[in-house]
């Protein structure tokens, strides 16, 4: 089996496929402060309770956002699992080609989400990852990432607005009933749920004009790609696993099997 690690501000997400089957998958909390052995005793329980031996998985690849805890996620897989991971970054081959200023300064994250999106629908595209931060990546006729848009966040708004307010509380982030709210919930809820609805819309109509093409399909993934992809119609899919299944991929793209 092969484990997927996607390293990203907020939170880590966890991977396990058999082949081409996602067996199960988890997310914890990213602390700058911990060590390999808290991130592997993390791993190892999580993996303990849905009856996998550390001892079964075969190899690992990792994507990272956060360059202070790469090597701590890499010796976790050496010293808890027995591997050397794969790293998606500088020398792994992705096939993907950058069109963009300085492909060095492309997250990531961003080239896996490319790369599991043209596998899966095809190109031209837009992706859109509702993290950390949003993120909207363009994808020409010939699978070249020509640029895109970086956004805040959807969580990250709402707790800057919390912090730098004195009376507004901490709300669930859902979708209110109606634009004009009756209470400070749903006040608050309307702005960070319509007016990102909004954002998403209105650059996604932009980069539409801009690269001649209406009818580019466009892809969502990200903890609240559903939420938003509800109230807009220019989402054509929300596919929550596609960092996953490109870590997968590259997997076995760089793999001596996959090299045969």
């Amino acid at each position: 089996m092969i484990l997927c690690i996607d390293v990203g501000n907020t939170n880590i997400k966890y991977g396990l496929f058999e082949g081409e089957e996602l067996k199960l998958s988890f997310r914890g909390a990213t602390e700058l402060k911990r060590t390999s052995d808290e991130y592997g005793t993390i791993l190892t329980n999580m993996l303990a309770i849905q009856g996998v031996s550390p001892q079964s998985i075969d190899g690992a690849i990792i994507s990272s956002v956060v360059p202070a805890l790469n090597y701590t996620i890499q010796h976790m897989c050496s010293g808890y699992l027995g591997v050397e991971p794969l790293m998606v970054g500088e020398g792994l081959k992705t096939g993907h080609n950058l069109r963009v200023d300085d492909a060095r300064e492309v997250g990531a994250d961003r080239i896996v989400n490319n790369v599991a999106a043209i596998r899966k629908y095809g190109v031209p595209l837009i992706v859109i990852d509702f993290g950390t931060a949003t993120t909207f990546n363009a994808i020409n006729e010939r699978g070249e990432f020509i640029g895109g848009a970086v956004a805040p966040g959807i969580r990250g708004s709402m707790d800057s607005l919390v912090s730098g307010t004195a009376k507004l509380p901490r709300v669930e982030i859902e979708t209110p009933r109606s634009a004009i709210g009756k209470n400070t919930t749903t006040n608050m809820q309307s702005g960070i749920v319509f007016g990102f609805a909004g954002l998403v819309d209105y650059i996604v109509r932009k980069m539409k004009r801009e690269m001649k093409d209406p009818n580019i399909r466009v892809v969502a993934t990200g903890g609240f790609s559903e939420i938003i992809a509800k109230e807009i119609s220019c989402i054509d899919c929300v596919d929550k696993l596609l960092t996953l299944q490109g870590l997968k991929y590259l997997y076995d793209l760089n793999s001596s099997e996959g090299q045969k």
